[in-house]
């Protein structure tokens, strides 16, 4: 046994095996001094602790690895000297569960189609021609297999960017997939102030924008559609969904870079937990596959160059990565609270357990390199679903495949995982979709629910050749099947500027 210094005073390092009642302990650097109530053994390896928060609020229950090292003050305290938690009672927090899916991706134009490509291992990216890409030094893209203008009425489709085109045709089938009426809330037996939307974007309907410049500068003011202004707003997809579906509750907007998508997934469950809302559409999209992006791109050295193989061009983790491949589409799922789900006889896919967010506070466009950020996200998301890394089955990666970006995400799993990162199967969808952007947490969201409910982990395209010491397991070629032992997915993203965020969810 050793000691330490921690927050200026002595403390001790013992196992979770040896804490005894009045023990104070920090199971969370970051977190409150907590007093343990009563321990009891959990399982054959892990204990279960009953804690009080030293400095008042409700009690908590903590299922940790017995042999796991805790930070424990040297001065005791006797439980009973604290202040009653029942002055702190909270509500039963409601849990949460995805009754449906829907998503337009460069494999195509549905849920069972982006499934069926994932599996496949096949790849969605190709050259994009036209005279304004011939002039760039990329030219690669992995553009949605169809165009969602033509998938709506076209008075709808010629107002609406095609983020937005892309978002509602993903909404509408995930309303479908949940058993609910195209009609909308009321014709659903939904109330529709307790219905809401949540969706993720980065640009929103930006191109728009430069689409009507170049009107003006060709045509003159008469050019300019007057549609322009709300098309460009990128709250406009969630107001498209609100307004198609008549859901008035909420419709809300997170704009987090590559992280928005799960974020927007993260809010609804915050949503619905709190009793807010009983339903949330939630997702997100992105659409901007134009020169002034790919060239802006490129310019970082942010994208792959390798115009002339187009479908080896996105490599996650792979050791001859050059960067990502700039993509397009939506990933949209329903999310419901349990009760309300099984009260109208809904098919339940999984529980949405939990997420996390963090920031690194240290660069606009690189990761911080040691993925404190990340882990910090990855380890928000275990506490916010009740798990431990011991919980975790398998993890759908962000992975870029950018240099930097997948070996710091590599490392943070490495430290999250310890020894046993070698057993936790590790997925890239981004090697057969691209990166999607603001759309790329909702897609691969689906992809870990679908691979929770099928038991099968997609392969990484692109990685041919995992980078040496990066320590992980990846699939590679084939499926795999699912671990049984572990009940948790975690799905990752993360954007420019330190954006994480990571979701949590559990098979039923």
């Amino acid at each position: 046994m050793s000691e330490e210094s921690v927050m200026g005073g002595k403390c001790l390092l013992l196992t979770t095996g040896e804490l005894v009642p009045g023990d104070v302990i920090a199971t969370d650097p970051d977190g409150p001094w907590l007093v343990v109530v009563r321990t009891a053994p959990a399982t054959e390896t892990k204990t279960r602790l009953h804690l009080r928060p030293l400095t008042g609020g409700p009690d908590v229950e903590r299922v940790m690895p017995r042999y796991e090292r805790q930070v424990v003050r040297t001065t005791r305290v006797d439980p009973a000297d604290l202040p009653d938690p029942a002055q702190w009672a909270v509500p039963r927090r409601r849990r949460v569960v995805v009754t449906g899916l829907g998503a337009v991706s460069p494999l195509g134009a549905d849920v069972p189609e982006l499934w069926q490509g994932l599996l496949e291992g096949r790849c969605g990216v190709s050259v994009v021609e036209g005279p304004d890409f011939d002039r760039l030094p990329v030219r690669l893209a992995a553009r949605a297999a169809v165009d969602p203008a033509e998938l709506l009425p076209r008075p709808l489709a010629r107002r609406m960017n095609r983020s937005s085109q892309l978002a509602l045709v993903a909404a509408r089938e995930a309303w479908r997939d949940a058993g609910l009426d195209p009609e909308g809330t009321v014709a659903s037996g939904l109330r529709p102030t307790r219905t809401g939307v949540s969706m993720g974007t980065i640009i929103g309907g930006a191109p728009v924008m430069v689409e009507s410049r170049l009107a003006l500068i060709a045509r003159g003011p008469r050019a300019v559609s007057p549609h322009t202004t709300p098309m460009t707003v990128p709250s406009a997809s969630a107001a498209q969904v609100s307004k198609d579906l008549d859901i008035r509750g909420e419709a809300r907007t997170f704009v987090s870079a590559c992280a928005s998508g799960t974020e927007a997934i993260g809010q609804a469950v915050d949503a619905i937990r709190s009793g807010r809302l009983d339903l949330v559409v939630a997702g997100g999209t992105e659409a901007v596959i134009t020169p002034e992006i790919l060239a802006a791109f490129a310019a970082m050295r942010a994208v792959s160059r390798r115009n002339d193989q187009p479908e080896h061009a996105s490599r996650p983790f792979d050791d001859a990565r050059d960067g990502f491949v700039l993509g397009e589409g939506a990933g949209v799922l329903v999310l419901e609270d349990e009760e309300h789900a099984r009260a109208r006889g809904a098919r339940i896919y999984c529980e949405a357990a939990g997420w996390g967010l963090s920031a690194d506070a240290f660069h606009m466009a690189a990761p911080e390199p040691h993925g404190r950020g990340i882990e910090a996200a990855l380890r928000s998301a275990l506490a916010d679903a009740g798990a431990t890394p011991d919980d975790v089955a398998h993890v759908n990666a962000h992975a870029t495949a950018t240099v930097e970006g997948d070996r710091t995400e590599a490392l943070a799993l490495g430290r999250l995982f310890g020894s046993q990162i070698r057993d936790i199967p590790v997925t890239a969808n981004k090697g057969a979709l691209g990166h999607l952007q603001g759309g790329a947490g909702g897609v691969e969201a689906i992809a870990s629910v679908l691979t929770l409910r099928d038991g099968l982990i997609p392969p990484t395209v692109g990685c041919d050749h995992p980078e040496e010491g990066l320590g992980l397991d990846i699939v590679r070629d084939t499926p795999r099947p699912l671990p049984p032992c572990g009940d948790l997915v975690l799905s990752d993203s993360f954007g420019f500027g330190g954006h994480n965020a990571v979701l949590a969810l559990r098979r039923l």
